[in-house]
């Protein structure tokens, strides 16, 4: 995949959606929201790591962000979430990462929709107390109780897309809980 864009990073697959795809960082968080993966104009985009994160598993929040596109593609079933079924499946309740150095494992832990805000996206904190005022303000915006503790050490992974229009989103954050280096 390096070979067509060097701006990989990795690969995500979320169950119960059809998310399923390469996803890639540019210089901005502005370049794929209007770039394909072959880094031509299309209004559809791709699916983008926020540009402010290493690309690894270290960062206390990495972000991926994706357009909800109403044919289903890039994040367009991401609002599959927010129904009983997908919910009530602890199959789907695993994010899968895959990155050059290793395959990882997230556990849902929030999902939810907002007005749109930034008070999510945080990828640096002071110290613990300010990341565990974090999740706890986005664990407290869960429509659905995942009976999943999350705590100061914990690494954790945001998805992000519009939600309806351009003045919602929807949001899911998942914990760390397995790394396998390659």
């Amino acid at each position: 995949l390096k070979s067509i864009n060097s701006d990989v990073k990795g690969w995500i697959q979320l169950g119960g959606t059809s998310i399923n795809y390469p996803f890639v960082q540019g210089n901005d968080n502005k370049y794929y929201l209007s770039h394909s993966f072959y880094k031509k104009y299309n209004q559809a985009g791709w699916v983008f790591l926020d540009y402010r994160n290493l690309g690894s598993s270290n960062d206390k929040n990495t972000i991926i962000y994706g357009h909800a596109l109403k044919a289903g593609s890039m994040f367009g079933t991401l609002k599959d979430i927010l129904k009983s079924s997908w919910q009530n499946n602890m199959n789907n309740h695993i994010v899968k990462i895959s990155i050059e150095e290793e395959n990882t494992l997230w556990q849902v832990f929030s999902i939810y929709t907002i007005p749109t805000t930034s008070d999510y996206l945080q990828i640096k904190f002071n110290d613990n107390a300010d990341f565990i005022d974090f999740i706890n303000k986005i664990s407290d915006r869960s429509i659905y109780n995942f009976n999943t503790s999350v705590n100061e050490n914990d690494k954790i992974l945001t998805l992000s897309s519009c939600y309806i229009n351009s003045d919602n989103k929807i949001v899911l954050h998942a914990k760390l809980i397995k790394r396998q280096k390659k």
